[in-house]
């Protein structure tokens, strides 16, 4: 009985030992990110700060185009409206002179 008992238990240390394990990764390398670029810090020498970085952006010529396309649709709206207003008041001077018309056309004259 101690033999079966001793057999049994080396046998299962040794399944247990030739079980198969995850290998061990070395998360230290898998961490760590590869840029193409390095940070600069925004106190360094060659940082730029928000306000230059701002204005480079508004001098560029993309952003100097797309001002003047918002002033060109601006115009062109003021001046569609503008159009709109000139036409709602001939129309309804044109519907003021008609209404004067029928108005007189059918008021009987006093002799």
């Amino acid at each position: 009985m101690k033999n079966v008992i001793f057999a049994w238990l080396i046998l299962s240390l040794l399944m247990a030992a030739c079980s198969k394990r995850e290998p061990i990764v070395d998360t230290a390398q898998e961490l760590k990110l590869k840029y193409d670029t390095t940070a600069i810090d925004s106190f360094s020498p060659g940082a730029t700060s928000v306000d230059i970085a701002r204005q480079i952006r508004m001098s560029s010529q993309k952003y100097q185009d797309s001002l003047k396309e918002v002033l060109k649709l601006q115009q062109e709206e003021k001046r569609i409206i503008l159009e709109l207003e000139k036409e709602n008041k001939k129309k309804a001077e044109a519907e003021k002179k008609l209404k004067k018309a029928e108005n007189n056309s059918t008021e009987p004259k006093v002799e």
